[in-house]
C-alpha cells in the first residue's frame, strides 16, 4: 500500500471515542499494590494489571484467533482529545486509532483506543488489521507496558456494542520503546470474559 493510499485512510475530522464514565478509578499506586479481591477478583487482576499482551491472553483464553476491526483512524493534531493526561508524552501531531478485538467467530471481547505520533504510525502499524502486539512482534520491537490507570464505569456506546450492561472494567497504559513513549492505549473489556475468567468481583 502506498503512502498516498494510507493517507486516505486517515480521517481529518476526528470521530468520538468511548471512554468510560468512571464509578471508580485508580492510578499507579493502586495498580502496584493491587485491589481487594472483593472489588476485583484475582483472575481479573492478573488480566488487567499484568504487563502481558491482552490480545495474546484473549487468544489463549478463548482458543480462537483474535481479529481486529479498525473503526477509526483520525488525525487529531495536538488536541488533548479527552484522552488520559499521559497521552501528552506521545509527541504530536497524533493519530487516534480505535478498534474492536473479537473472536474469529464474531464475539466482541474488547474495545481499544490508542494515540500515536502521526509520523511513526505507518512504521509500527504496517498492517492495520493486525493486533498491535502482532505488528510489533513482527518488527521484533522490544516494549515495556506501563499500566497507568484502571477504571470501573459505564458507557452506553459500549453497552450497545458488547451487548452487555455495564459497568465495565478498563485501563490505560503507555508502551515504551528505547525509553521513549511509543503509544498510549485505553482498553475496555466485555463482561463476556467472565465465561473464561470467572466473576469480576469475588462477591459477584
Amino acid at each position: 500500500m502506498t503512502a498516498t493510499h494510507r493517507a486516505t485512510e486517515i480521517l481529518t475530522q476526528p470521530t468520538a471515542w468511548h471512554p468510560l464514565t468512571p464509578i471508580w478509578q485508580g492510578g499507579e499506586a493502586i495498580i502496584q499494590q493491587g485491589l481487594p479481591h472483593t472489588q476485583l477478583a484475582p483472575t481479573w487482576q492478573m488480566f488487567l494489571l499484568g504487563d502481558g499482551s491482552p490480545t495474546r491472553h484473549l487468544q489463549l483464553l478463548t482458543g480462537e484467533k483474535i481479529e481486529v476491526d479498525v473503526i477509526d483512524m483520525s488525525a487529531i493534531g495536538i488536541d488533548s482529545d479527552g484522552a488520559p493526561a499521559q497521552m501528552e508524552v506521545v509527541p504530536g501531531p497524533r493519530i487516534r486509532r480505535q478498534v474492536w478485538l473479537r473472536k474469529a467467530s464474531g464475539e466482541r471481547l474488547a474495545y481499544a483506543a490508542s494515540w500515536w505520533e502521526a509520523s511513526h504510525v505507518d512504521e509500527y502499524l504496517q498492517n492495520r488489521s493486525l493486533p498491535i502486539w502482532a505488528s510489533l512482534e513482527r518488527l521484533r520491537t522490544e516494549l515495556y507496558r506501563d499500566v497507568q490507570g484502571i477504571y470501573y464505569g459505564r458507557s452506553s456506546a459500549l453497552e450497545a456494542a458488547f451487548g452487555y450492561e455495564g459497568p465495565f472494567w478498563g485501563r490505560h497504559y503507555l508502551f515504551w520503546h528505547h525509553r521513549q513513549p511509543l503509544t498510549l492505549i485505553y482498553e475496555v473489556f466485555s463482561p463476556y470474559l467472565t465465561k473464561y475468567l470467572g466473576p469480576m468481583q469475588m462477591n459477584g
